[in-house]
């Protein structure tokens, strides 16, 4: 059987240890352990971490290894963050939060995962998150809380 690719954003591994989030995000890492799902990281959730707690830093490497499909930030993947920005789907000072789309978006994840309601799980924001998309010539891409991820 094939494992579902979930793309996972900061606030991902941020909600481990957050008491509103925890519960849910430990149950989708229990998906995880049983090998349901891969984890896609990118290097843009790497440097996020590098000034977080060092519980957060460190919880992906009590992992193995397996369990995640690591990828880099490329031009491809900046030109269409920038696209996002420019059509005005969200401002220049979450361009972090863009380079995530942008990647799961070019990974053809089967879901990103994030607990920023903010600038990813918005539908406002979906809606233009894929609508340039598919201008550009891309997939839609599927946006999710854990919540809808997990298996009760």
């Amino acid at each position: 059987m094939k494992r579902e690719r979930i793309y996972i954003d900061t606030s991902i591994v941020g909600g481990f240890f957050d008491k509103e989030f925890e519960n849910d995000t430990k149950l989708l890492f229990r998906r995880l352990e049983k090998g349901e799902v891969v984890f896609v990281v990118s290097s843009v959730l790497g440097t996020e971490l590098y000034n977080a707690p060092e519980r957060v830093k460190t919880l992906l490497q009590n992992y193995d290894k397996l369990c995640f499909e690591e990828v880099e930030m490329t031009a491809e993947a900046e030109t269409l963050a920038n696209k996002y920005i420019e059509e005005k789907v969200i401002g220049e000072t979450s361009f972090e939060d863009c380079c995530h789309i942008a990647l799961a978006t070019i990974h053809k994840v089967d879901v990103l995962a994030s607990w920023n309601f903010k600038h990813i799980v918005n539908l406002n924001r979906i809606k233009g998150y894929n609508g340039v998309n598919l201008k550009m010539g891309y997939s839609i891409v599927e946006i999710r809380s854990p919540k809808d991820l997990i298996k009760i």
